[in-house]
């Protein structure tokens, strides 16, 4: 599936183990996120770049969430046009949330999306 140009799937095809970036601002990812997703707010991606190319599995890809899919869809563009395999995830965390995937509030607890 595209969204635009951009490479997208939804939460259905996200298997365990998949690499997720959560690009929501920390409000949101302190709500609730995904457990072991790399956060990286996209008011700081560029600056924070590094951290990614670091954590991402090498020819691995890249599933980037937001809260909808509005702000991962740009993300995405920006990391293919970099030469990585990123995916947008359509419905970004309120699509998680409604398949009944598990939020985390980071402290143990269940989270919420916002």
């Amino acid at each position: 599936m595209q969204f635009g140009s951009v490479p997208t799937v939804g939460v259905d095809a996200l298997t365990p183990g998949a690499f997720l970036l959560d690009v929501r601002e920390d409000d949101e990812w302190a709500a609730g996120h995904a457990e072991g997703a790399l956060h990286i707010p996209m008011s700081e991606f560029v600056s924070r770049y590094g951290e990614l190319t670091e954590t991402a599995p090498e020819n691995g890809e890249i599933f980037v969430l937001c809260r909808s899919g509005g702000r991962s869809a740009q993300v995405t563009q920006y990391l293919v046009q970099q030469g990585l395999d990123a995916v947008n995830v359509a419905g970004g965390m309120q699509a998680w949330e409604a398949a009944g995937r598990p939020v985390s509030d980071g402290k143990g607890g269940a989270g919420t999306v916002v």
